[in-house]
């Protein structure tokens, strides 16, 4: 499984990163972008490790991930590009896994320096901007440049940052942001 080289820096603010981004010349990938997930149990179940399937409507992937520990690159990942959201999701319903959560946020992403800098805004938690590279220099130089907070610096996951919210997103099975209570059932 690959390393994933992550850190992610909570309650930003997107319009101000935004401008910084676009100064210094990143370029675009997505804008605004809805991402659409479903997370799936092993089988037998194993803590720390699932799979999900994950589309923004132009790419979908199938990965299995693995939280090792949560540091810069305690995540490993074994990624592909699948052709069909849907179809894929029936696929490994037919192999017995069938998705014990259905998640959305919203994506703008850039890349400034060969690191990828998504603005992402999930229900019911503050909007956080997550820095993926090859290296974690990479990442720590593109944090300095944007001139983020470092005391609001983080590796934790993205259950482990609801959880600091004290909400436990592993017991929600629709966390999207379609309905009245904000996508949290």
């Amino acid at each position: 499984m690959d390393t994933e080289n992550e850190i992610r820096f909570l309650e930003v603010d997107e319009e101000e990163l935004i401008k910084k981004l676009e100064t210094l010349g990143a370029e675009k990938i997505l804008d605004h972008a809805k991402q659409v997930r479903y997370v799936y149990d092993l089988n037998p179940k194993q803590p720390n490790k699932w799979i999900r399937l994950r589309t923004n409507g132009t790419k979908t992937t199938l990965t299995v991930k693995e939280l090792q520990n949560t540091t810069v690159d305690g995540t490993k990942e074994c990624e592909i590009e699948v052709s069909d959201f849907e179809k894929t999701n029936l696929l490994l319903n037919e192999l017995g896994f069938l998705a014990r959560s259905k998640q959305e946020n919203i994506r703008t992403l850039y890349k400034l320096f060969n690191v990828e800098v998504a603005i992402d805004s999930w229900p019911k938690i503050p909007t956080y901007v997550e820095l993926e590279g090859k290296t974690k220099e990479e990442i720590f130089f593109v944090g300095k440049i944007l001139n983020l907070d470092a005391q609001k610096l983080t590796t934790l996951d993205v259950a482990s940052i609801y959880q600091s919210y004290g909400i436990d997103v592993l017991k929600i099975k629709d966390l999207t942001f379609g309905d009245k209570n904000n996508g949290v059932n």
